[in-house]
């Protein structure tokens, strides 16, 4: 017996993912309007806040001093991060040296280290800039080192039996063959350094959107600040989506699952 059109797209992933979600703000409306106070977000009223959002200037300088502040950093702590990770990969006595300062500085609370950063940068966009590599480089270096580590000791072995140079031994075939571990490390990067931005513009007032989402929860307007909550969520999977993207167009070999469909 062959399945309907409309009985299959109620059985799909899609429309199981849509149904849950329209569950689980149905039970987010009926909560706030029962048991919260008016001025709590709920999703009919953010709907409602939402064109006033967008029609305002503040909303998207915040939103592009924060997304510029995020891919600045992000990129620099990618090369940076690139850098000491194959050091401490292929050189023993360096990781020895520095891979427990790296394991403990990845797993320091970056709530705890914004007061430091805000004595040597002070409180403005360098501060800011400071915790978004400082929340995104560890990241990166863990994944690059483990990558270089990996790579199997014959590929080094032919690349020295040809006399390769040093640096193509380094970048030719180490951090190529290191590819997919900078990607999963690139991919915790960027979660990080968002949340590393929102939190410096909290703790500094900088602009941008922490800042924003902040003072609009503070003046009682959460709906219009939930807004700003959903624009992370957009930049996040704006980032995934671009990863995807680019990893089926250069790297189609990363995910073999998805490299055949």
């Amino acid at each position: 017996m062959i399945a309907r059109p409309g009985l299959r797209w109620i059985g799909s992933s899609l429309a199981i993912r849509l149904l849950a979600g329209l569950v689980l703000l149905g039970l987010w409306e009926g909560a706030v309007r029962a048991f919260a106070a008016p001025f709590v977000a709920r999703p009919l009223a953010v709907i409602s806040a939402f064109p006033k959002v967008m029609a305002d200037p503040a909303y998207w300088s915040a939103a592009g001093s924060t997304l510029a502040a995020v891919l600045a950093g992000l990129a620099i702590a990618l090369l940076v991060g690139t850098l000491i990770g194959l050091v401490l990969g292929r050189i023993r006595s360096a990781d020895r040296m520095l891979g427990f300062y790296v394991n403990s500085f990845y797993a320091l609370p970056m709530v705890a280290a914004l007061p430091l950063l805000t004595v040597w940068f002070g409180f403005d966009d360098a501060a800011r800039l400071a915790t978004i590599v400082f929340a995104a480089l560890f990241s990166v270096v863990i994944n690059v080192s483990d990558g270089a580590r990996s790579v199997p000791p014959e590929y080094l072995e032919v690349g020295r039996s040809y006399r390769a140079r040093a640096r193509h031994i380094w970048f030719d075939i180490t951090l190529l063959s290191a590819l997919p571990y900078l990607i999963a490390g690139a991919r915790l990067a960027a979660g990080r350094s968002l949340i590393g931005a929102v939190l410096a513009e909290i703790y500094t007032s900088v602009d941008g959107l922490g800042f924003y989402i902040l003072a609009n929860a503070r003046g009682l307007r959460q709906n219009e600040a939930f807004v700003g909550v959903l624009m992370l969520c957009a930049f996040g999977l704006l980032f995934e989506v671009a990863m995807n993207g680019a990893l089926r167009r250069w790297f189609p070999w990363y995910r073999r699952d998805e490299a055949q469909n």
